[in-house]
This record gives structure tokens, sequence and C-alpha cells, in this order.
């Protein structure tokens, strides 16, 4: 098999660092600005995901396996749940506080791998979760926009967000798909599922506006645009993760937000103090700590062994 070029793992790398921190501010800028709601902006993004999906398919960018729907039921909820509480964790925080929270889905992975999964972790990959917390606990404290509605989303956000991405795995290895044969399951039964509960929970969005409202061609604009760059940012990672490793996805991760923060400042003119800023050190120490030491393990699990005569 042909090996990516380099050009095109960088192409990918910067598509995905791009597209990730372009849909945070876009999708910050339409609540903020336009007041567009969110779980219509979520079923809204997995029909895009669909279409994009299905183009991909017949491009032969990847090819569709035959599995039970039943089995992709429970992840496509928690699809659901993750996407829309964490949208809703930045519709009410600030970018920094949304951004900050959602490192706490690597110490929630750890716990429910534990309790559930018989997985071990080693005590120094354990001690990573310290800093990790402690900074999150002081960027969100000392946030001047601090609300408790905003951090009970996030918090919801970040323990789906972790039960989701088990499940990924759970079900990669069982159905032996890959990430693209999996969201091609997951995105249209992802948009079904909401489209079933939004004349309910936006009822009264719905009544104000009309039924896709006679919102103005510059929101359903931006509204496109964001659908089309979430479908970037899940094919990239599939590319990144398929063409070079997890690891290398995680790194990048680590720009992305780091970046997004500074814009999050700049656009929204969201305010810092040195708490706040000793909160995103001891994060970005935690998060960088993390990535090093589970690396060093993959290395030493995956060197061979040497058998003696």
């Amino acid at each position: 098999m042909r090996s990516p070029s380099i050009s095109f793992v960088t192409f990918a790398i910067v598509l995905n660092i791009s597209a990730s921190i372009s849909i945070v501010l876009l999708n910050k800028w339409i609540y903020t600005a336009y007041g567009f709601p969110n779980v219509s902006l979520t079923c809204l993004h997995f029909i895009v995901t669909t279409v994009g999906l299905f183009v991909c398919q017949r491009l032969n960018i990847f090819q569709p396996k035959s599995v039970p729907v039943q089995k992709m039921i429970p992840l496509a909820m928690t699809f659901c749940g993750f996407v829309v509480f964490t949208n809703l964790s930045l519709e009410s925080n600030t970018v920094g506080t949304y951004q900050l929270i959602k490192m706490l889905t690597t110490p929630c992975i750890m716990v429910i791998q534990t309790l559930y999964y018989n997985k071990t972790f080693s005590n120094s990959i354990r001690f990573t979760v310290i800093p990790i917390a402690l900074g999150v606990s002081l960027y969100s404290y000392y946030d001047v926009k601090f609300n408790l509605l905003g951090i009970f989303y996030a918090s919801i956000g970040v323990l789906v967000t972790s039960l989701y991405q088990v499940w990924v795995g759970e079900k990669q290895h069982e159905l032996q798909l890959n990430s693209m044969q999996l969201l091609y399951y997951q995105a249209p039964l992802s948009a079904c599922m909401l489209m079933l509960v939004i004349p309910f929970i936006e009822a009264p969005v719905y009544s104000i506006h009309g039924a896709m409202g006679h919102w103005d061609i510059h929101v359903l604009g931006a509204v496109f645009a964001s659908g089309v760059i979430a479908f970037f940012v899940n094919l990239s990672i599939f590319w990144i993760i398929g063409n070079t490793s997890p690891m290398t996805y995680n790194m990048a991760g680590h720009l992305k937000f780091c970046v997004t923060l500074l814009m999050g400042w700049f656009i929204f003119h969201d305010s810092l103090t040195y708490l706040q800023m000793s909160g995103i050190i001891f994060t970005l120490t935690g998060v960088t700590a993390y990535t090093h030491l589970k690396l060093k393990e993959q290395q030493t699990t995956s060197l061979p062994s040497v058998i003696k005569s």
C-alpha cells in the first residue's frame, strides 16, 4: 500500500486545525449575533454531513459496510447528545471556558474505562488529571461571564462526549469499521432523531419565526457554512488518523486549543485575568503530559520482543 505524501498529511492537518477553529468561532457568532436555535443547527450539521458522506462514497474515498442498524442506535443517541450539549456549552459560556472544560473529557474517559471496562492506567498518567482539573477550575471560576447553567451544559457535554468516544472505540473494534464508515450510519440516524424532537423543544422559536423562520439570507448562509465546515472537520480527522496516528491528531489538538482561546479573546473580547492564565497553563501542561506519557507507553508496547534461544 502506497504511503501518503508529506504534502497530503500536511494539508489534512492544516485543514483540520483551520476547520476546527472556524467551527467554534462561527457557531459562537451564530448563537451570539443571530440567536439561531441550537438543536436545529446541530440537525442541519448532521444533514450536511450525511450528504457529504454520500458524495465521498460515490468518489470512492471510503466504502460503507453493512451492519445492523439497531447496533448503531445507542451510538447515534450519544452522538446527538455530545454535539447538542457541547453546542449549548458554547452558546452559554465564553469560548475560553467552553474550550477548557472540554479538556476534562480525557480524565472522564479514564474514569469510565476504569470503572466499566477494567482498563488500568499508570500512576504517572493518573497524576496528569490533577493539573487539568485545577486549570479548568481556576479558569471557569474566575470567568466574569460564569453561569451555573453554562457549567451544567458543559459538564453534561463532557460526560456524554466521553461515553461517545469510548463507545466509538468499542464499536469500531466490534464491527470492524473505520471512523467514516461509522459516521455513515451515525449522521443520518442522529439527524432523524433530532428531527423528531425539534418541534417539541424549539417550538417557540418556530412559532415566532415561521417554519424555517424567514431567517435572513446571511443567517442561512452562515448556518450552511457551519455545516460544511463541520463535515470537513470530520473528514480531516479521518484523513489524519488514517494516514498518521491518533497521537498526531492529539498533538494538533494542542495547537487548536491555544489558537481557539486567542481568537475567542480577540473576536468576542472575553476577559482574561492572571488566575485564568494560570488555569490555561495548568490545563495545557496536564494535557501535554498525558499525551507524552501515552505516546511513551504505546512505543514501549509496540517494541518487538526479543526471543532468547
